[in-house]
This record gives C-alpha cells, sequence and structure tokens, in this order.
C-alpha cells in the first residue's frame, strides 16, 4: 500500500521517538500547548454585536432622515396655493425678471374710464401690474404673463361677451356685470384693430396699445385715438458690468 494519501501528509513509518528532538514533536500533549492556542470566543461575537449597533444606528438616522423628508413634502402639497401661483401653473409663466416690457390699456364703460392709478389697484401682481401711480401703463415682467393675470389681480374678470368688475360691492342702481346685448357691446382692440378672440389669454408685447370698451360704438374712434396719444415709456437701460481692470473687454 502506498504511504501517500490525496489530502493527507506522508505517514512518517520509520519515526524513532528516542533520538534527540524528537520526542518533543511526537509528544501530542506538548505539540497541542506549542501550537494550537485556543482563541477567545467573545471576540468574535463582541465584533458582532459592535457591527449590529452600527448598522442599527444607521438605519435608525436613514429612517429619521428618510421620514423628515416624507413630512416636509406632505407640508408643501398641502400648501394652498395663490390665485397667482395657480395662473403661474397654468399658463407656464417664465422665472420673475424673464422679461419687460410695458404697454397701455385704456378700459371704459359707458363712456367712463377706469382709473388704474388708485392705490388698489398698484402693484397688485408680482408679474404684471400698474406702478407710481400710473392709470394706463402695464409694466410685464416675465415671459408669457397673459391679460387673464393682471385682471385677475384687479379683481376684473374679462369674457368675450362678458365685463364683470368684482372689486366694489353692487348698489340697487348700478350692476358690476356689463355684457352684450341689444343696445350695448363689449369690443376690444390690439394696437388699433379689432381683436375677436380671447382678450384674457392675450400676451402681450412692448409697445401693444390695448382698448376695452363697453357701450357706444359711436365712442370707439375717439377712445382709440386717446389710446394712441398714451406715452409708453422705454425700458430702463442696466448699467453694463465689464469683469477685470483691463482697458479691453
Amino acid at each position: 500500500m502506498s504511504k501517500y494519501y490525496k489530502g493527507i501528509l506522508p505517514i512518517d513509518t520509520d519515526s524513532d521517538s528516542s533520538l534527540p528532538g524528537r520526542f518533543e514533536e511526537s509528544n501530542l500533549e506538548h505539540f497541542e500547548a506549542e501550537y494550537v492556542k485556543p482563541k477567545p470566543k467573545n471576540k468574535g461575537l463582541l465584533i458582532i454585536v459592535i457591527a449590529f449597533l452600527v448598522f442599527s444606528s444607521g438605519f435608525f438616522s436613514y429612517s429619521v432622515m428618510k421620514q423628515n423628508d416624507i413630512e416636509s413634502q406632505l407640508i408643501q402639497n398641502m400648501v394652498i396655493p395663490t390665485p397667482e401661483q395657480k395662473l403661474v401653473n397654468q399658463h407656464g409663466i417664465g422665472k420673475y425678471g424673464s422679461e419687460h416690457s410695458h404697454a397701455a390699456i385704456a378700459i371704459f364703460v359707458k363712456g367712463e374710464q377706469l382709473n388704474f392709478a388708485l392705490t388698489q389697484f398698484q402693484m397688485s401682481s408680482k408679474y404684471i401690474h400698474f406702478e407710481n401711480h400710473n392709470p394706463y401703463l402695464i409694466h410685464k415682467h416675465a415671459t408669457g404673463v397673459p391679460l387673464e393675470m393682471l385682471f385677475s389681480s384687479l379683481k376684473i374678470k374679462i369674457t368675450e361677451d362678458c365685463m364683470l368688475l368684482n372689486y366694489y360691492e353692487s348698489t340697487q342702481n348700478r350692476s358690476n356685470k356689463f355684457c352684450t346685448d341689444q343696445d350695448k357691446s363689449l369690443v376690444f382692440y390690439v394696437n388699433g384693430s379689432p381683436y375677436d378672440l380671447d382678450l384674457s389669454q392675450y400676451v402681450l408685447d412692448h409697445n401693444d396699445r390695448i382698448l376695452v370698451s363697453y357701450g357706444d360704438s359711436e365712442q370707439i374712434s375717439e377712445q382709440l385715438a386717446y389710446l394712441k396719444s398714451l406715452k409708453i415709456f422705454d425700458i430702463p437701460k442696466k448699467t453694463p458690468q465689464y469683469p477685470g481692470d483691463g482697458i479691453t473687454i
């Protein structure tokens, strides 16, 4: 029989334990005491406990952060948007300051012009408004802003056939709703030409002139002439910023 076996060291059949040094090698008790050192059992357990505590601490911190994010999102979703913010979302209004343009508007009701110089009409919207107590000059400060946002901020609603003025209380002798009928008509003009579409959805450009007139058609030409005479101020130029101290740009 071969003295080599797969996976087993060779068997030393000729060893003599009486030779010097051989006794210690053949002594099992001496061999175990010299080379086989028992490992402390609690060390592995301690490592497992520490690892578990670290993992638990990290998971708890992550859970707290995640919960805070969820609660923050829920609170944000519960905030009721303002009417202006609804219009901003609805029309995809550009960032504030993405555009600056001026236009003139005149609204007549039975020959009387609405006075937008009053304090209640000034700076009523961030994106489109009147300012400096000017009664006709519109300031638009973002792209894509329709006239609906201006009218809404003034508590005015204009459709193709009716105009509703909600900024004052109606009385017995006076209504706040003006609609086209057999005697009176509601008409719109943009830059001197009739405008037959929904005016509230119109996005004005710089130097536009808008006329809204309810009443007799005989007064339209006079009102258009008045609107044309109104001065539309140029957009203030910003001071250019030149980086560096050199003489070249």
